[in-house]
């Protein structure tokens, strides 16, 4: 009875310990949480654990970035409808979209200041609450004499996307193992895409190029109600679910920027630090480039494509969704591919090469008179120019690590939106007066000038650098461990009773 009550006592002991033990990433050893030992921030490892409800967060955050990124274009690929109705001009149209730019750059330090501060979660109810409120907006502005309230409508939507442009790697880094970080990052990317396709596509179908204004009333209402509702209930979803971070970190990384404390952090330090840090300035140059050039090509496409191809509003939106469906499939690709290889510097330039690759191609067989190929020639550009979304985000947080993700992801996407709305305004001029083939070409040299940039950063990979030695002190603690069980096994004390 007694030896059935100890053999009880030891298989409930195991249980507790089990229940007690943290499973750390991929490659790393299982560790006790409550040792203390093992969270002194001195080089010890630190308990890690990867939790299913990351993907909940990724998916509910590329969700609510979908909304806001499709009201982004919503104008612009139908900018002669939007003319004709609130009786403006092409370059008025055109800020609709360029307002998501403008807003952008006085807005994104304090806002990742605020992200520092507060966390993921404060910054996603902030970004869905503007989001939802300027969709309701947009429903009350639906006749030709209220364009001021429609543009006021747009410019909550283009807040919202200030607090949560810069957050695909913020989430993938405080969630994602060491192994997946990449692939969340697209993940996250992969939402403002699709908005982006579904922005391209959905108006031209909503909202037909008719005469009489009381229709065309009645299908820019239908949209914008449509918007309002998917809105309204991710901000819902939002309040439920979003989480602010895991109990426990997902890597030693984020381990290790956990333990610094919030007084030793310095949000101007840390910008300041990021600025003469010599191979981010030149991703944060060539980043901008790239991204400009695609808010440009996109903000014009509905221009570009009908000057070719007049009265084929539709197909303008559908080759914009191909470029944009392309550009997801090629973000998948690449995040995946990082994951696998860490190749962040040689993938990266690949990726802006091609993209350079492709603007020329698109741009040499628009005038061709055959809409298949402007599909095809625009879903390579898409491929590899909005591939490199995720790419740039990746590459910065490498390259800057342990500093803020939302520090250096806001600064790319700040330095995107300068150079968008600069080549949204120069290309529009260009074609006005030379044609879309001039305009076209005004984009390829400055993507060769980001091309030869990219080929000068240095690869200085300062996260896998430090989850590669938390692994190795993870590996030297075991060993050690097992060695000093096997000295005790190999050298048994002589029982008192033999001495």
């Amino acid at each position: 009875m007694i030896e059935k009550q100890a053999i009880g006592n030891t298989e409930q002991n195991e249980d507790e310990t089990k229940a007690d033990l943290v499973k750390l990433e991929g490659g790393d050893a299982v560790l006790n949480a409550e040792d203390p030992g093992q969270l002194d921030g001195h080089g010890a490892v630190q308990p890690t654990r990867l939790y299913k409800r990351r993907w909940m967060i990724v998916l509910l955050f590329s969700s609510y970035s979908l909304c806001n990124s499709f009201q982004w274009i919503q104008y612009g690929i139908i900018n002669n409808i939007f003319m004709k109705f609130y009786s403006v001009d092409a370059f008025t149209i055109d800020w609709m979209s360029m307002i998501y730019m403008l807003t952008y750059i006085p807005f994104i330090f304090p806002v990742t200041w605020l992200l520092d501060k507060k966390g993921l979660r404060v910054i996603a109810l902030v970004a869905t609450a503007l989001n939802c409120a300027g969709t309701w907006i947009k429903v009350a502005s639906v006749k030709p004499n209220l364009f001021a309230v429609t543009f006021l409508g747009q410019f909550c939507c283009s807040f919202a996307q200030v607090f949560s442009l810069g957050m695909p790697s913020m989430i993938a880094s405080v969630w994602f193992g060491s192994e997946e970080v990449s692939t969340a990052c697209s993940i996250g990317v992969f939402g403002s895409q699709l908005g982006i396709a579904i922005g391209f596509l959905v108006p031209p179908i909503l909202v037909p190029n008719v005469d009489d204004m009381d229709e065309l009333a009645h299908h820019i209402s239908v949209m914008f109600y449509i918007t309002a509702a998917v809105a309204t209930l991710l901000f819902i979803l939002v309040v439920c679910v979003f989480q602010e971070r895991p109990t426990l970190p997902p890597t030693q990384a984020q381990a290790t920027a956990r333990s610094i404390p919030p007084e030793q952090y310095s949000y101007t330090a840390s910008v300041l630090r990021l600025l003469r840090n010599r191979s981010f300035i030149l991703l944060l140059i060539t980043y901008g480039l790239n991204v400009g050039c695609f808010y440009a090509v996109g903000t014009l496409l509905n221009r570009i494509i009908i000057e070719h191809y007049p009265g084929e509003e539709v197909n303008a939106g559908r080759i914009g969704l191909t470029i944009v469906i392309a550009g997801m499939v090629g973000s998948l690709i690449c995040g995946i591919w990082l994951d696998k290889t860490k190749t962040y510097k040689q993938t990266t330039l690949a990726v802006y090469f091609m993209s350079l690759v492709g603007m020329i191609v698109f741009a040499a067989t628009l005038s061709l008179g055959h809409l298949w190929v402007v599909f095809i020639t625009a879903g390579v550009l898409g491929f590899f120019m909005t591939g490199y979304l995720p790419l740039g985000f990746e590459f910065a947080v490498e390259l800057t690590y342990p500093e803020s993700e939302g520090t250096s992801s806001g600064l790319l996407n700040c330095s995107a939106q300068v150079f968008g709305i600069i080549f949204t305004i120069s290309q529009g001029k260009i074609i006005d007066r030379f044609g879309t083939l001039a305009g076209n070409i005004f984009l390829c040299v400055f993507l060769l000038i980001g091309t030869v940039m990219t080929g000068l950063i240095k690869s200085d990979l300062r996260r896998q650098k430090a989850n590669m030695l938390a692994k190795a002190a993870a590996a030297k603690q075991m060993s050690g461990q097992d060695y000093g069980t096997t000295t005790l096994i190999s050298n048994p004390q002589t029982p008192p009773s033999q001495a």
